[in-house]
């Protein structure tokens, strides 16, 4: 599929900008910026919230990707799961954590608390949400309030990114292929930069 909207909006003093923090930061522009440049005001709005949304700090971070991960693959955002896995591997995730993500019911790499986690992403994204009162009092008596807050909007966050990235077209930018995986049980180094 190719994207649905040009993905070279006009060059305005925002959008170089956040194309000069996305080089720094990933290595390339990622398409949603390029997307969501062709009006300033929503790019704006977004980057805001984007800078905002990476300063939360009480939901331990490696919950919060299995939750983003999993509003992405329910909504099958493929840009969602392919950036979400290059920057979750990066910082050192397990690799079977991430790619067993679709299939979380049948692995068991998770623990209780992930599975948790998994179920509520996936209860909160399908429509119309499925949320209990039973998946919200476990994850309070584990998380707490704070977290549990953090938890639900950082879904929330991700059902708009995976929607909207998902309705506008936007594929894997090859994000996932940069991660240098080995096989289950398979040793060796990592690729450096120049051989990727």
């Amino acid at each position: 599929m190719t994207a649905r909207i040009s993905l070279d909006p006009p060059r305005s003093l925002l959008f170089r900008a956040v194309s000069w923090y996305s080089n720094r930061v990933y290595g390339k522009v990622v398409d949603p910026l390029r997307a969501g440049a062709h009006h300033t005001g929503v790019l704006w709005a977004c980057s805001r919230l984007e800078l905002s949304v990476g300063r939360w700090k009480r939901l331990d971070p490696q919950l919060k990707a299995l939750a983003v991960m999993a509003s992405a693959a329910t909504i099958g955002c493929g840009w969602c799961m392919d950036f979400g896995y290059w920057v979750n591997h990066s910082q050192g995730m397990d690799p079977r954590k991430l790619s067993e993500i679709p299939a979380w019911r049948d692995s068991d790499v998770y623990s209780p608390l992930e599975r948790d986690v998994l179920a509520y992403a996936e209860a909160m994204t399908v429509t119309p949400p499925q949320v209990e009162d039973e998946m919200v009092e476990r994850l309070l008596g584990s998380l707490g309030e704070r977290a549990l807050v953090e938890l639900t909007t950082v879904i929330a966050v991700e059902n708009m990114r995976s929607r909207s990235n998902s309705a506008l077209g936007l594929t894997s930018q090859g994000f996932k292929d940069r991660c240098e995986l080995q096989p289950p049980g398979a040793s060796g180094q990592r690729a450096s930069a120049t051989d990727r």
